[in-house]
């Protein structure tokens, strides 16, 4: 469920007064079913806890393979085109008794590969791949449900889906597509692990395909391929959890892909090219049916988009609404459009959602779809097995009647929905202008008005120079570019030293051209982003998260003149894969930077083996010539450069054990700069924590100093006398309050907001060298600062935000002209505060390394 903002408790409380408590026969609707304030990530439930999640998961993570599903020549190892039906025997997993499924009567997770595999040997209409597996090891399953297909009719869908994406003038006029073409849906299910239902229904449906001859499914499965991902998160769906093993969101994290699931769903998208996908979620009652309120994502072609996604929406409703639940009898409220039946509060603004990612693939018409009846958090537990059983039964027919309807849309539209994907990419590799969406450009949307209108501006291109002077770091660049080519965006690399826009820039400069298919991708994830305060009152999740100020690598930005707009004039040719940056000087002592996340790794793992490492005066880490073989290794895997340098540094650096009382998120970042890292908690340290195992304490999330028993608070206060605090946010200054360690006030924003800021970084300490960008997600930032306070940090002067949402509280306060050049990062001999979100879940990668100097320089 995308948990919604207040904005929506209006309905919500009119919902709730036409609804029944639970009674003794069975009807019900529970008003903990209806909407509440939205799950944020350090200040809501799922954060009030930290994390601790094992390390293995993380390792996995990082590690687990994701499978590509193209038809065509981008297939990796060469393996061509196949034909459908592509069936394999599944080995079954072991039973697991604990499976939270189970007490819903719905399917275990170790009960989906025997149900595929004999839905596999129902007929020649079913074929089963893995995509990849979860964080935790479980395997993804693709389902396709379509006619059979030779490998040469395989091989020609194939052709046709390369035609529409990169030439797509050329595939309006190809009538082979009009009249063979098989209309991509994919139905996205159990993203979140306790909103079980979706994978049900999906079992089902498949089921009812398989084995129907009527002439309907026959002309449906003979026109359209039908894709099922039966369950996103089987992390989840066994332990009964909205996150995968690792904590995290996975709806949350489409920009980032830090997730392995989330990285097999991308794949899907890349190699599918679905014009229609629905993702399955629990629990609003009534049934919520996307397209969203604004602010809506000015990236999108939204007027085809709207057009679609409204239009099956209404298919949805009715089909819903159809299978006859009643508030009296059921519980059941009757299905809502937000964008049709709400203001604001839930809104399809940034592309880290499953439907609001896709369309940049060229999805026309992409749905979350919420089922009414709750079952899982406090119902799960405290409701009688028949009741949940009866509710479950409820989502699974809703699931199953907008799975339903959405196949109808896609059969009697399907000329019209590819003919609106071909526009998508035609748009964006000509570099046409967006059609603003009104009552003449989007005919029968009610309601349209100028609240709805969202475009965007397109650079030409962008630009990531090379060259030490035009990069902090090479490491981040090349990231940045992989990262790029990951989600299928174009890029291109200078084969000579080329001018552009009046700017000279050096061979291998890696070069983004926004005539391309996947412009919106591109355009999304390098611009700045937009200040959307003044657009809307309350935001459902984040607003900004520009790579290209969050990452770590200099990206410019390319306006031209009419003259360049058919071809740049740049010497380059296509790459498939950043170029190594990975070095390690022939000879003398070795100097490693640690401006990217990736050199701390690799100077973890040095520390982690015994090496003698020096701090230089720089910040960077000075390494002995005889670790030379040991440089040559992290150099491969990190891709980080190990410079000659006659510097002998002056500090020692140690191997930092951290307790980390931290968000998902911020875990999993710590890990993946191989920081040695000991899940704490408040109740941990109550039962007993022996700090003579670690370092550094960083507290973000879940650690109380009034919650402790006396034992605990002893041992803790003598630790942080001792050793040292890195604190975050307001679990991190409440700690520093309790035990004194920094003579600051801090001064909490308003909890809403979020975003990228201006910063300004100190010459010296933990910030040097940092970007002049940072995110934040409810602000803060600390005055009355004592006499050994030092300001590592400040909000630029101003307006610190350049792109998200951050309005001041109605009393005036909390806002960004409060925050404007105030303290945002402090430190002092045993400790550093960070007002802003350094390691938020795991995304703005650029500034992880003030995080890690200020651990190996507290510790």
């Amino acid at each position: 469920m995308r948990l919604p903002r207040p904005a929506l408790i209006a309905t919500a409380t009119a919902t709730a007064a036409a609804t029944l408590l639970l009674t003794p026969n069975g009807a019900v609707a529970d008003p903990t079913s209806q909407p509440a304030p939205p799950v944020r990530e350090g200040s809501g439930a799922s954060d009030r806890t930290a994390a601790r999640t094992s390390e293995s998961t993380t390792d996995r993570a990082l590690t687990s393979p994701v499978t590509k599903l193209t038809d065509g020549t981008k297939t990796a190892g060469g393996g061509g085109t196949r034909g459908y039906p592509r069936e394999q025997v599944l080995t079954p997993d072991p039973e697991n008794p604990a499976d939270k499924s189970i007490k819903l009567g719905l399917t275990p997770y170790h009960a989906i590969a025997p149900k595929l595999n004999a839905l596999q040997r129902l007929g020649d209409r079913v074929s089963v791949e893995v995509a990849g597996r979860s964080a935790g090891g479980h395997r993804l399953y693709l389902v396709t449900v379509t006619a059979p297909e030779s490998t040469q009719q395989a091989r020609a869908q194939e052709r046709m889906r390369e035609l529409i994406e990169n030439a797509p003038s050329a595939a309006a006029k190809d009538p082979s597509i009009k009249r063979t073409y098989k209309t991509p849906v994919f139905f996205n299910n159990n993203i979140h692990g306790n909103e079980w239902e979706g994978t049900d229904a999906a079992l089902g449906l498949i089921e009812k395909l398989a084995t129907a001859q009527d002439r309907s499914t026959t002309d449906l499965l003979a026109r359209n391929r039908v894709y099922f991902n039966i369950t996103a998160n089987p992390d989840g769906r066994i332990a009964g959890t909205r996150a995968n093993a690792n904590g995290f969101d996975l709806n949350r994290d489409f920009v980032t892909a830090s997730q392995p699931e989330v990285r097999a769903m991308r794949q899907i998208a890349i190699d599918k090219q679905p014009a229609v996908m629905v993702d399955l979620h629990g629990y609003v009652n009534g049934t919520l049916i996307e397209p969203t309120t604004p602010p809506h994502g000015e990236n999108y072609e939204y007027d085809l988009f709207l057009k679609n996604t409204y239009a099956n929406a209404l298919g949805m409703e009715a089909a819903v609404n159809g299978l006859g639940y009643t508030p009296d009898k059921d519980g059941v409220e009757p299905a809502q459009i937000p964008f049709r039946d709400q203001e604001e509060g839930w809104d399809d603004w940034p592309p880290i959602f499953t439907p609001q990612y896709m369309p940049f693939h060229g999805t026309v018409a992409a749905h979350t779809v919420e089922f009414p009846m709750a079952v899982n958090n406090d119902e799960y537990d405290d409701l009688p097995v028949t009741e949940l059983r009866r509710r479950s039964a409820i989502n699974v027919a809703i699931a199953g009647a907008a799975m339903r309807a959405s196949l109808n849309y896609t059969q009697t539209n399907r000329t019209s929905l590819i003919a609106d994907q071909i526009e998508v990419f035609r748009r964006s590799v000509t570099g046409a202008a967006q059609v603003p969406v009104s009552p003449e450009t989007v005919p029968g949307v009610p309601g349209i008005g100028p609240e709805d209108v969202y475009t965007t501006d397109f650079p030409r291109a962008y630009v990531i120079p090379a060259g030490a002077k035009a990069q902090r770091s090479a490491t981040a660049a090349a990231r940045l570019v992989d990262h790029l080519l990951a989600n299928d965006v174009q890029v291109r690399r200078a084969t000579k030293d080329f001018r552009l826009a009046g700017k000279t820039y050096a061979k291998g400069s890696y070069v983004v051209d926004l005539r391309q298919p996947k412009r919106g991708m591109a355009n999304v994830m390098l611009s700045d982003g937009r200040d959307i305060s003044d657009k809307v009152s309350v935001m459902y999740d984040i607003s900004g998260w520009s790579l290209g100020r969050l990452w770590g690598a200099t990206v410019d930005t390319v306006r031209t003149s009419s003259k360049l707009s058919v071809k740049l004039s740049v010497p380059d040719r296509a790459v498939h894969e950043a170029a190594n940056v990975g070095y390690v000087a022939p000879r003398g002592a070795l100097r490693l930077r640690l401006d990217d996340a990736r050199e701390i790794a690799a100077l973890n793992s040095l520390l982690a083996d015994g090496i003698s490492v020096r701090r230089a005066a720089d910040g960077s880490a000075i390494v002995p010539a005889s670790a030379r073989s040991k440089a040559v290794v992290l150099a491969k895997k990190y891709d980080v450069a190990f410079d000659a340098t006659k510097a002998t540094g002056t500090a020692p650096l140690h191997r930092v054990r951290v307790a980390a009382a931290v968000t998902p998120g911020e875990l999993f970042a710590l890990r993946e700069m191989n920081f040695d890292v000991t899940p704490v908690s408040t109740a941990i340290l109550n039962a007993g924590f022996d700090w003579s195992k670690a370092d550094v304490l960083f507290a973000s999330a879940g650690l109380d100093h009034r919650g402790l028993n006396t034992a605990a608070r002893a041992a803790l206060d003598g630790f942080l006398a001792r050793e040292g605090m890195i604190g975050r946010g307001a679990t991190g200054a409440a700690l520093n309050a309790a035990t004194g360690l920094l003579a600051v006030k801090p001064v909490e924003g308003n909890g809403d907001a979020n975003g990228v800021v201006r910063v300004v970084n100190s010459a010296d300490g933990v910030t040097s060298g940092a970007p002049d960008h940072g995110f934040v997600y409810a602000p803060m930032w600390f005055t009355d600062l004592g006499p050994r306070v030092r300001v590592e940090q400040s909000y630029a002067a101003g307006n610190p935000l350049v792109s998200g949402h951050w309005r001041a509280l109605e009393d005036g306060g909390g806002g960004p002209a409060q925050a404007a050049g105030q303290a945002s990062v402090v430190s002092g001999p045993h400790a550093v505060l960070f007002g802003t979100e350094p390691l938020f879940r795991n995304h703005p990668k650029g500034q992880f390394p003030q995080v890690a100097r200020a651990l190996l320089t507290v510790s």
